[in-house]
């Protein structure tokens, strides 16, 4: 299960069918549109997958999770493991979710491929700081233009070459435009509750209108990550450019993006670096499971750093890091070479059965 994609024809069905194993994949509530996603939301979704599955008599159940379906499941698992009344009651913008009285079985294992820091650490070091004005897409504050030469930016494909100052500049103005729109998701919200409330009170319709009257954040240019476009930082075999196209200095100012449009409450819950809690280090904490995880050696979502600071985190001990040729959506890295969910689907087999044999395998 992914937050934000429809999974039911992923690459790595047919890898782990031929091997054996049955797969289950299933969508969340919000299907591929996430302008309302709420992970907390997701989990109880994620909850009946896993009710189902050993219903019918699946003795053995372990999650996959690939891209942002790596922190989901983390997320899932994290609060399935712990005694109910210790769950999450409420989403980050105060929403109720009822994960204390939900059946939440535990997986017996954990399986990601190319699994990035979550939905909101991602678009924190994707955002574009030199957004002047979150109303204006074209605004721009010049010394955090990631894309100006003056910078370090470089005519593509050409790598560009950031200095550690611009750098360490940059990153902090990620994080406070983060905090910027946190504040304005943080307001509407408010504003909202406190609406619902006097309605519940006296029934006037003006508040319930206020209410509902939320909207939407609109993110301008969110495809502005400088590993896209400095091959330098946290190297490892990916091509020039984002999972949008080869050109970020172009689609970063496009309608495509991660986080483009969202409510207030899925601002919070999802998309925030800050205040979502479905950050794939904070919940590898919680994960005390055997755990896989496949880094494809060209990923330009998930890099090596994050692979390794996941595998530090995960609280389990029986954890392994395997890495493959391949791109973020499983293909191959070269022409003419084996596709990355292959491989993957090569090395989780091997695992699986180290750990859980099929019946299959068990009488061979």
């Amino acid at each position: 299960m992914h937050p934000r994609q429809d999974f039911t024809h992923h690459v790595l069905v047919p890898e782990l069918l031929a091997r054996g194993y049955a797969v289950w994949t299933q969508s969340g509530r919000a299907g591929t549109n996430d302008v309302a996603l709420l992970h907390e939301q997701a989990l109880l979704d994620m909850a009946v997958g896993h009710v189902f599955l050993r219903d019918r008599g699946f003795e053995r159940v372990v999650s996959v999770g690939h891209s942002g379906g790596g922190a989901l499941a983390a997320y899932y698992i994290e609060q399935a493991s712990l005694e109910a009344v210790d769950r999450v009651t409420d989403t980050p913008g105060g929403k109720a979710v009822p994960l204390a009285s939900a059946q939440m079985p535990v997986p017996d294992g954990l399986m990601m491929m190319a699994p990035h820091p979550g939905q909101g650490q991602l678009l924190l070091n994707m955002i574009d700081p030199s957004v002047a004005d979150e109303t204006d897409p074209l605004s721009i504050v010049g010394a955090l233009d990631p894309y100006s030469p003056r910078n370090g930016f470089r005519t593509p494909p050409k790598s560009a070459t950031y200095t550690a100052e611009f750098i360490e500049d940059y990153r902090a103005a990620q994080h406070r435009r983060i905090e910027r729109i946190d504040a304005i998701a943080r307001q509407r919200v408010e504003r909202s509750n406190e609406a619902s409330k006097r309605f519940a009170e006296d029934g006037d319709p003006s508040q319930r209108r206020i209410a509902l009257g939320a909207g939407v954040i609109v993110v301008h240019r969110t495809d502005a990550d400088l590993r896209g476009v400095d091959l330098s930082l946290d190297p490892n075999h990916r091509p020039y450019g984002s999972l949008f196209g080869r050109r970020p200095d172009l689609t970063n100012y496009g309608v495509v993006g991660f986080g483009r449009m969202t409510t207030p409450e899925a601002w919070l819950s999802t998309w925030s670096g800050i205040s979502s809690r479905a950050s794939l280090l904070r919940c590898a904490r919680g994960v005390h499971i055997p755990t896989l995880l496949i880094e494809l050696t060209g990923d330009q979502a998930s890099f090596p750093s994050d692979s390794l600071a996941t595998v530090e985190a995960i609280a389990s001990d029986d954890v392994s890091l395997i890495r493959v040729p391949g791109m973020h959506f499983g293909a191959a890295l070269e022409a003419g070479t084996t596709a990355g969910a292959t491989l993957a689907g090569h090395a989780m087999a091997g695992w699986l059965g180290e750990r859980f044999p099929t019946a299959a395998l068990a009488s061979v």
